[in-house]
Protein backbone atom coordinates (compact mmCIF):
# COMPACT_ATOMS: atom_id res chain seq x y z
CA UNK A 1 0.00 0.00 0.00
CA UNK A 2 1.31 3.58 -0.63
CA UNK A 3 2.40 5.43 2.13
CA UNK A 4 0.30 8.36 3.38
CA UNK A 5 2.17 11.41 1.85
CA UNK A 6 1.16 14.97 3.30
CA UNK A 7 -1.93 13.70 4.76
CA UNK A 8 -3.22 16.87 5.71
CA UNK A 9 -3.21 18.38 2.12
CA UNK A 10 -4.49 14.70 0.89
CA UNK A 11 -7.54 14.49 3.32
CA UNK A 12 -8.31 18.10 2.13
CA UNK A 13 -8.31 17.63 -1.23
CA UNK A 14 -9.83 14.37 -1.39
CA UNK A 15 -12.76 15.76 0.98
CA UNK A 16 -13.52 18.92 -1.38
CA UNK A 17 -13.13 17.51 -4.49
CA UNK A 18 -16.66 16.69 -3.61
CA UNK A 19 -19.21 19.17 -5.27
CA UNK A 20 -21.44 18.65 -1.92
CA UNK A 21 -19.11 19.33 0.66
CA UNK A 22 -17.63 22.52 -1.71
CA UNK A 23 -21.74 23.32 -1.60
CA UNK A 24 -22.26 23.04 1.80
CA UNK A 25 -18.73 25.11 2.80
CA UNK A 26 -20.56 28.36 0.17
CA UNK A 27 -23.46 28.02 2.25
CA UNK A 28 -22.16 28.03 5.88
CA UNK A 29 -18.59 29.32 5.59
CA UNK A 30 -18.66 32.23 2.92
CA UNK A 31 -20.12 35.58 4.40
CA UNK A 32 -23.65 35.81 4.04
CA UNK A 33 -23.64 38.67 1.33
CA UNK A 34 -21.21 36.82 -1.14
CA UNK A 35 -23.58 33.54 -0.43
CA UNK A 36 -26.76 35.34 -1.36
CA UNK A 37 -25.48 35.79 -4.95
CA UNK A 38 -24.20 32.74 -5.88
CA UNK A 39 -25.99 29.95 -7.45
CA UNK A 40 -24.85 26.85 -5.43
CA UNK A 41 -27.00 24.78 -7.54
CA UNK A 42 -24.81 25.45 -10.45
CA UNK A 43 -21.34 24.96 -8.59
CA UNK A 44 -19.27 22.95 -10.58
CA UNK A 45 -15.05 21.78 -10.54
CA UNK A 46 -12.83 23.45 -12.62
CA UNK A 47 -11.02 20.74 -13.45
CA UNK A 48 -10.13 21.31 -16.76
CA UNK A 49 -11.62 24.73 -17.97
CA UNK A 50 -9.36 28.12 -17.61
CA UNK A 51 -6.66 26.34 -15.68
CA UNK A 52 -3.12 25.52 -17.83
CA UNK A 53 -1.00 22.17 -16.90
CA UNK A 54 1.06 24.28 -14.08
CA UNK A 55 -1.92 25.10 -12.32
CA UNK A 56 -3.62 21.46 -12.36
CA UNK A 57 -0.71 20.08 -10.60
CA UNK A 58 -1.00 22.43 -7.94
CA UNK A 59 -4.93 22.93 -7.82
CA UNK A 60 -5.80 19.50 -7.87
CA UNK A 61 -9.75 19.48 -7.71
CA UNK A 62 -9.83 22.39 -5.93
CA UNK A 63 -11.11 25.15 -8.35
CA UNK A 64 -14.76 25.71 -8.74
CA UNK A 65 -17.31 27.69 -10.94
CA UNK A 66 -20.31 29.45 -9.55
CA UNK A 67 -22.75 31.11 -11.19
CA UNK A 68 -23.87 34.94 -10.04
CA UNK A 69 -28.15 34.27 -9.60
CA UNK A 70 -29.63 35.84 -12.16
CA UNK A 71 -26.78 37.10 -14.50
CA UNK A 72 -26.66 34.17 -16.81
CA UNK A 73 -23.06 32.79 -17.49
CA UNK A 74 -21.38 35.14 -15.01
CA UNK A 75 -19.42 33.22 -12.79
CA UNK A 76 -16.97 33.39 -10.03
CA UNK A 77 -14.41 31.16 -9.64
CA UNK A 78 -13.56 29.71 -6.44
CA UNK A 79 -9.92 29.30 -5.17
CA UNK A 80 -8.91 27.24 -2.06
CA UNK A 81 -5.74 26.73 -0.55
CA UNK A 82 -5.53 24.57 2.62
CA UNK A 83 -2.89 25.65 5.47
CA UNK A 84 -2.14 23.55 8.59
CA UNK A 85 0.00 26.63 9.99
CA UNK A 86 0.19 30.57 9.42
CA UNK A 87 1.86 31.02 6.19
CA UNK A 88 2.32 34.66 5.00
CA UNK A 89 3.56 33.56 1.35
CA UNK A 90 0.33 31.91 0.87
CA UNK A 91 -1.32 35.30 -0.27
CA UNK A 92 1.60 35.85 -3.27
CA UNK A 93 1.18 32.35 -4.09
CA UNK A 94 -3.12 32.71 -4.65
CA UNK A 95 -1.97 36.01 -6.34
CA UNK A 96 -0.39 33.58 -8.55
CA UNK A 97 -2.82 31.42 -8.93
CA UNK A 98 -5.34 34.05 -9.95
CA UNK A 99 -3.04 35.71 -13.00
CA UNK A 100 -2.85 32.31 -14.08
CA UNK A 101 -6.51 31.38 -14.52
CA UNK A 102 -6.95 34.76 -15.97
CA UNK A 103 -4.65 34.47 -18.30
CA UNK A 104 -5.89 31.26 -19.10
CA UNK A 105 -9.35 32.90 -19.80
CA UNK A 106 -7.50 35.08 -21.85
CA UNK A 107 -6.03 32.42 -24.06
CA UNK A 108 -9.41 30.42 -24.71
CA UNK A 109 -10.19 33.49 -26.30
CA UNK A 110 -13.26 34.89 -24.17
CA UNK A 111 -13.86 38.58 -24.21
CA UNK A 112 -15.34 41.38 -21.88
CA UNK A 113 -14.92 41.32 -18.01
CA UNK A 114 -12.49 39.15 -16.20
CA UNK A 115 -14.46 36.86 -14.02
CA UNK A 116 -14.36 37.11 -10.72
CA UNK A 117 -11.86 34.59 -8.55
CA UNK A 118 -12.33 34.22 -4.67
CA UNK A 119 -9.12 33.33 -2.81
CA UNK A 120 -10.45 30.55 0.19
CA UNK A 121 -7.98 30.03 2.92
CA UNK A 122 -9.20 26.98 5.22
CA UNK A 123 -6.83 26.72 7.81
CA UNK A 124 -6.51 24.55 11.05
CA UNK A 125 -3.37 25.09 13.07
CA UNK A 126 -2.66 25.27 16.76
CA UNK A 127 -2.82 28.40 17.08
CA UNK A 128 -5.11 31.33 15.64
CA UNK A 129 -4.38 33.07 12.49
CA UNK A 130 -3.24 36.18 12.75
CA UNK A 131 -1.68 37.27 9.31
CA UNK A 132 -3.86 40.52 7.94
CA UNK A 133 -5.82 39.15 4.77
CA UNK A 134 -4.95 42.03 2.80
CA UNK A 135 -2.28 41.44 -0.36
CA UNK A 136 -1.02 45.32 1.09
CA UNK A 137 0.62 43.58 4.20
CA UNK A 138 2.83 41.81 2.20
CA UNK A 139 4.24 45.05 0.51
CA UNK A 140 6.16 48.06 1.32
CA UNK A 141 3.74 51.05 0.99
CA UNK A 142 3.76 54.86 1.04
CA UNK A 143 0.49 56.99 0.28
CA UNK A 144 2.01 57.82 -3.42
CA UNK A 145 2.48 54.16 -4.55
CA UNK A 146 -0.62 52.35 -2.57
CA UNK A 147 -3.11 52.87 -5.94
CA UNK A 148 -0.76 51.27 -8.14
CA UNK A 149 0.05 48.17 -6.01
CA UNK A 150 -2.39 45.33 -6.89
CA UNK A 151 -4.27 44.38 -3.36
CA UNK A 152 -7.05 41.78 -2.74
CA UNK A 153 -8.63 40.43 0.66
CA UNK A 154 -7.94 36.41 1.63
CA UNK A 155 -11.35 34.39 2.73
CA UNK A 156 -10.19 33.08 5.62
CA UNK A 157 -11.93 29.96 7.66
CA UNK A 158 -9.83 29.51 10.25
CA UNK A 159 -10.85 26.10 12.22
CA UNK A 160 -8.97 27.44 15.21
CA UNK A 161 -11.46 30.09 16.49
CA UNK A 162 -14.24 27.89 16.29
CA UNK A 163 -15.90 25.42 19.13
CA UNK A 164 -17.06 22.42 18.48
CA UNK A 165 -20.87 23.49 18.61
CA UNK A 166 -19.51 26.44 15.82
CA UNK A 167 -18.83 23.42 13.36
CA UNK A 168 -21.54 24.15 11.11
CA UNK A 169 -22.59 22.25 7.50
CA UNK A 170 -24.13 18.51 7.01
CA UNK A 171 -22.02 14.98 7.54
CA UNK A 172 -19.61 15.46 5.00
CA UNK A 173 -18.28 18.75 6.22
CA UNK A 174 -18.57 18.60 9.65
CA UNK A 175 -16.81 15.63 10.05
CA UNK A 176 -14.35 16.93 7.76
CA UNK A 177 -13.95 19.58 10.09
CA UNK A 178 -14.26 18.23 13.17
CA UNK A 179 -11.19 16.22 12.10
CA UNK A 180 -9.04 19.01 11.19
CA UNK A 181 -9.75 21.02 13.63
CA UNK A 182 -8.75 18.60 16.16
CA UNK A 183 -6.02 16.44 14.08
CA UNK A 184 -3.24 17.61 16.46
CA UNK A 185 -5.33 17.13 19.76
CA UNK A 186 -3.72 14.13 22.35
CA UNK A 187 -7.42 13.72 23.09
CA UNK A 188 -8.08 12.95 19.51
CA UNK A 189 -9.11 9.41 19.89
CA UNK A 190 -11.51 10.26 22.70
CA UNK A 191 -13.24 12.12 20.48
CA UNK A 192 -12.76 10.17 17.39
CA UNK A 193 -16.39 7.77 18.00
CA UNK A 194 -18.63 11.01 18.62
CA UNK A 195 -17.04 12.45 14.70
CA UNK A 196 -17.47 9.17 13.28
CA UNK A 197 -21.08 8.67 14.72
CA UNK A 198 -22.27 11.82 12.73
CA UNK A 199 -22.00 9.67 9.37
CA UNK A 200 -24.59 7.10 11.19
CA UNK A 201 -26.56 6.09 8.12
CA UNK A 202 -24.58 7.52 5.50
CA UNK A 203 -21.53 5.63 6.01
CA UNK A 204 -23.53 2.25 3.80
CA UNK A 205 -23.40 4.09 0.46
CA UNK A 206 -20.53 3.91 -1.70
CA UNK A 207 -20.22 7.72 -1.51
CA UNK A 208 -19.92 7.05 2.71
CA UNK A 209 -17.89 4.26 2.83
CA UNK A 210 -15.02 6.04 0.41
CA UNK A 211 -15.16 9.27 2.32
CA UNK A 212 -14.88 6.92 5.89
CA UNK A 213 -11.47 5.31 4.47
CA UNK A 214 -10.27 9.00 3.41
CA UNK A 215 -11.37 10.09 7.05
CA UNK A 216 -9.65 6.95 9.19
CA UNK A 217 -6.38 7.49 6.93
CA UNK A 218 -6.33 10.41 7.89
CA UNK A 219 -6.77 10.25 11.45
CA UNK A 220 -4.17 7.57 11.41
CA UNK A 221 -1.61 9.07 9.37
CA UNK A 222 -2.22 12.78 10.11
CA UNK A 223 -2.06 12.09 14.17
CA UNK A 224 0.55 11.14 16.44
CA UNK A 225 -1.64 10.34 19.30
CA UNK A 226 -4.20 7.75 17.92
CA UNK A 227 -3.98 3.89 17.77
CA UNK A 228 -5.71 0.93 15.97
CA UNK A 229 -7.40 0.32 19.16
CA UNK A 230 -9.13 4.10 19.21
CA UNK A 231 -9.96 3.28 15.08
CA UNK A 232 -11.55 -0.03 16.63
CA UNK A 233 -14.02 1.67 19.16
CA UNK A 234 -14.91 4.25 17.10
CA UNK A 235 -16.30 2.57 14.29
CA UNK A 236 -18.19 0.37 16.76
CA UNK A 237 -22.25 1.47 15.97
CA UNK A 238 -20.93 3.08 12.47
CA UNK A 239 -20.32 -0.14 10.64
CA UNK A 240 -20.90 -3.96 10.90
CA UNK A 241 -18.54 -6.19 12.18
CA UNK A 242 -16.75 -7.63 9.29
CA UNK A 243 -16.47 -3.79 8.22
CA UNK A 244 -15.41 -2.34 10.87
CA UNK A 245 -12.50 -5.27 10.97
CA UNK A 246 -11.38 -4.21 7.57
CA UNK A 247 -10.94 -0.60 8.66
CA UNK A 248 -9.54 -1.11 11.97
CA UNK A 249 -6.82 -3.36 10.16
CA UNK A 250 -6.31 -0.78 7.30
CA UNK A 251 -5.81 1.60 9.76
CA UNK A 252 -3.09 0.04 11.39
CA UNK A 253 -1.02 0.13 8.48
CA UNK A 254 -1.64 3.92 7.99
CA UNK A 255 -0.73 4.34 11.13
CA UNK A 256 2.16 2.38 11.03
CA UNK A 257 3.28 3.93 7.51
CA UNK A 258 2.51 7.65 9.16
CA UNK A 259 5.53 6.55 11.52
CA UNK A 260 8.01 5.53 8.10
CA UNK A 261 6.63 8.09 6.27
CA UNK A 262 9.41 8.96 2.71
CA UNK A 263 10.37 12.08 1.34
CA UNK A 264 7.08 13.83 -1.17
CA UNK A 265 8.37 15.35 -3.64
CA UNK A 266 12.27 15.29 -2.11
CA UNK A 267 11.15 17.77 0.64
CA UNK A 268 8.73 16.27 3.23
CA UNK A 269 11.20 13.75 4.70
CA UNK A 270 14.06 16.92 5.16
CA UNK A 271 11.76 18.76 6.47
CA UNK A 272 10.01 15.68 9.18
CA UNK A 273 13.59 14.74 10.37
CA UNK A 274 14.57 18.50 11.28
CA UNK A 275 11.24 18.59 13.19
CA UNK A 276 11.95 15.69 14.84
CA UNK A 277 15.35 16.62 15.87
CA UNK A 278 13.89 20.04 17.24
CA UNK A 279 11.68 17.78 19.11
CA UNK A 280 14.38 15.12 20.78
CA UNK A 281 17.05 18.50 21.25
CA UNK A 282 13.88 20.35 22.60
CA UNK A 283 15.15 23.58 22.52
CA UNK A 284 14.18 26.66 20.13
CA UNK A 285 17.62 26.38 18.80
CA UNK A 286 17.07 22.47 18.06
CA UNK A 287 14.16 23.17 16.24
CA UNK A 288 15.13 25.56 14.29
CA UNK A 289 18.57 24.01 13.44
CA UNK A 290 16.72 20.52 12.38
CA UNK A 291 14.55 23.20 10.15
CA UNK A 292 17.44 24.28 8.46
CA UNK A 293 18.85 20.77 7.83
CA UNK A 294 15.61 19.86 6.46
CA UNK A 295 15.38 22.73 3.78
CA UNK A 296 19.12 22.49 3.01
CA UNK A 297 18.20 18.56 1.82
CA UNK A 298 14.90 20.10 0.26
CA UNK A 299 16.49 22.41 -1.85
CA UNK A 300 19.10 20.13 -3.32
CA UNK A 301 16.69 17.72 -3.61
CA UNK A 302 15.13 19.84 -5.70
CA UNK A 303 17.44 22.78 -7.94
CA UNK A 304 20.54 20.91 -7.10
CA UNK A 305 23.67 21.57 -5.54
CA UNK A 306 23.21 25.39 -7.32
CA UNK A 307 19.96 25.76 -5.45
CA UNK A 308 22.36 25.87 -1.74
CA UNK A 309 23.41 29.53 -2.91
CA UNK A 310 20.32 30.71 -1.16
CA UNK A 311 21.71 29.13 2.33
CA UNK A 312 22.98 31.80 3.62
CA UNK A 313 20.06 34.06 2.96
CA UNK A 314 17.73 31.46 4.64
CA UNK A 315 20.25 30.98 7.80
CA UNK A 316 19.54 34.83 8.65
CA UNK A 317 16.11 33.37 9.35
CA UNK A 318 15.41 32.71 13.16
CA UNK A 319 11.89 32.33 13.67
CA UNK A 320 10.49 28.58 13.10
CA UNK A 321 7.25 29.36 11.77
CA UNK A 322 8.92 31.76 8.98
CA UNK A 323 11.57 28.53 8.37
CA UNK A 324 8.05 26.66 7.42
CA UNK A 325 7.11 29.54 5.50
CA UNK A 326 10.36 28.68 3.60
CA UNK A 327 9.77 24.94 3.21
CA UNK A 328 6.30 25.70 1.58
CA UNK A 329 7.94 28.30 -0.66
CA UNK A 330 10.58 25.48 -1.43
CA UNK A 331 7.53 23.16 -2.54
CA UNK A 332 5.78 25.71 -4.54
CA UNK A 333 8.57 27.46 -6.10
CA UNK A 334 8.84 27.35 -9.84
CA UNK A 335 12.24 27.80 -10.11
CA UNK A 336 15.59 29.78 -7.75
CA UNK A 337 14.90 33.14 -8.46
CA UNK A 338 11.16 32.85 -7.58
CA UNK A 339 12.41 30.99 -4.54
CA UNK A 340 14.65 33.91 -3.88
CA UNK A 341 11.60 36.28 -4.05
CA UNK A 342 9.44 33.96 -1.92
CA UNK A 343 12.20 33.82 0.80
CA UNK A 344 12.58 37.89 0.99
CA UNK A 345 8.72 38.11 0.93
CA UNK A 346 8.70 35.64 3.79
CA UNK A 347 11.80 37.41 5.45
CA UNK A 348 9.92 41.10 5.46
CA UNK A 349 7.10 39.77 7.46
CA UNK A 350 7.06 40.95 11.24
Amino acid sequence: MEPVKNPHDRFFKETFSRTEVARDFVAHYLPPEIAAVLDTKTLEISKDTFVDEELKESLSDLLYHVALKGKGTVFVYLLFEHKSYPDPAVKLYLLQSMVRIWTQYRKQGNKGPLPPVLPLVVYHGKTEWKIEPAFHAMVGLTDVVGPYVPNFDILLCDLSRYSVEDIKGFSLLSVTFLLMKHIFSEDLGRMLPGFLGLLEGFSDSRTGLQYLEAALRYAASGSSHIKSEDIEHALKGVLDDEGGDLMTTLAQQWIEEGHQRGIQEGVLQGIQQGIQQGRQEGRQEGIVNGLLEGIELAIEVKFGTQGLILLPLIQRIEAPEKLKAVKEAVRMAKDLPNLKALILEIKKVQ
